[in-house]
């Protein structure tokens, strides 16, 4: 019988080798994979009665009730949204269950997520992007990184983790007019980076990143910290934070802000759908298309307020 922390670590050598899944996703479905194997690990009188030590003796009626514990339980109620990401990964582990012949039945499959309330990308003005990108104005080494950073991060839609993993060599300084991002499952594309972009980040590399690579060991990041070191996530986090705050927004902003606002605004100003998706590196049109939403309400705002016979 295999125990079920091996059953578990399989899985997730399976994803991170086979399927090549990036290290942030494999994180998170360790994550998500402790939070059922602990529920199944309770001694609970319950139906159906825990604990299971055999994952063989898992049935559909463990797997809906793992559901709703996740949604009820006490100590931090999940949302509908993380709890459909929790069973997503749960269904793919006793999918691989089935597929290794370790279990006779997938009993995950039927389970049926809770419904997911609509919601739309918080994506900024052009205005308040402008004002944004103007507060990291400066020529001290720390100001021509942020503004090399956000004219980046908006200028291509990234992901925050594709743009502190990029590269100087991702950049081709003497043609740079796009760059090489790489995106989930370790799939790469090449962006479009317009004037503004091109023009500070050749700043930053010129002015700036050689004074920071002189505080640190050697890398071959493109985006470094006061230290030398590459920039994290959190850092860029704190970068954006520390802008909104100077440009006076009083809006949340963070890095996925700029991304909504890249392709809210592509699409405002005529933009494909399909065109738009290769940009954002989404693997299927369905996920870009939520952002016509957005779009669609602002010319019925604008309809409304504009048309005699609108109201």
């Amino acid at each position: 019988m295999t125990t079920v922390g091996t059953a578990v670590d399989s899985y997730l050598r399976h994803v991170a080798v086979e399927r090549g899944l990036a290290v942030n996703t494999v994180a998170a479905y360790r994550r998500d994979l402790g939070l059922y194997t602990a529920w199944l690990a309770v001694d609970s009188p319950d139906d159906p009665p825990r604990p299971i030590t055999d994952l063989r003796s898992v049935t559909r009626r463990h797997i809906s009730s793992f559901v709703q514990h996740l949604g009820l339980r006490a100590e931090a109620p999940l949302t509908a949204a993380s709890i459909a990401r929790v069973l997503s990964t749960v269904r793919g582990f006793h999918r691989f269950l089935l597929d290794e012949g370790l279990v006779e039945a997938d009993v995950a499959h039927d389970t049926k997520p809770p419904k997911l309330a609509l919601r739309l990308p918080k994506a900024i003005s052009i205005e308040q992007v402008s004002a944004l990108l103007a507060a990291t104005d400066g020529d001290d080494v720390q100001r021509l990184r942020d503004k090399a950073l956000l004219e980046l991060l908006y200028a291509t839609g990234a992901r925050v983790s594709e743009v502190v993993n990029l590269n100087v060599d991702d950049v081709l300084v003497e043609v740079f007019d796009s760059v090489r991002l790489t995106g989930k499952g370790d799939k790469q594309r090449i962006v479009p980076v317009g004037s503004f972009a091109r023009a500070a980040v050749s700043d930053y590399l010129v002015r700036a990143r050689p004074m920071l690579s002189a505080r640190g060991r050697s890398t071959p990041a493109l985006f470094l910290g006061l230290r030398g070191q590459r920039v994290s996530r959190q850092n860029a986090w704190l970068i954006i934070r520390a802008a909104a705050e100077r440009a006076g927004l009083t809006v949340p902003v963070s890095p996925h802000t700029l991304r909504h606002s890249f392709a809210t605004h592509l699409l405002a100003g005529g933009a494909d759908v399909r065109v738009v998706q290769e940009l954002l590196g989404h693997s299927s049109v369905a996920t870009t298309q939520i952002y016509t939403l957005v779009t669609i309400d602002t010319l019925r705002d604008m309809y409304t307020t504009a048309h005699p016979r609108a109201r």
